[in-house]
């Protein structure tokens, strides 16, 4: 008798715990589903992407063209100081100031 009853209590504690677990399983499905993209939201994010794609090379190119304007305003500011510093007088060594502290 005390045997039916632990195999009675078995079988209803698995067929439960059985139960929980594809309940469980079912709407892990249903979420999933949900959060799945349809074709329409793939076409749109899609349609982001090569505009960001686009933007990204639009301002490569910019940042492109700033450095080289920088080149060549470096260039210009290097040859009209050229003569300058050739004519200069050679620069005075400056000493250097120390500071006694009270510590």
């Amino acid at each position: 008798m005390n045997e039916l009853l632990i195999r009675d209590l078995a079988i209803t504690v698995v067929f439960a715990i059985t139960g929980w677990m594809l309940r469980t399983y079912f709407i892990h499905r249903e979420k999933m589903k949900g959060l799945s993209m349809s074709k329409q939201g793939l076409t749109t994010s899609d349609q982001r992407l090569a505009r960001v794609e686009q933007a990204v090379e639009s301002i490569a190119i910019e940042i492109e063209r700033v450095s080289e304007g920088q080149r060549y305003v470096t260039k210009m500011l290097n040859e009209r100081a050229q003569p300058l510093l050739e004519n200069a007088p050679a620069p005075v060594p400056v000493p250097v100031r120390r500071s006694d502290t009270p510590h």
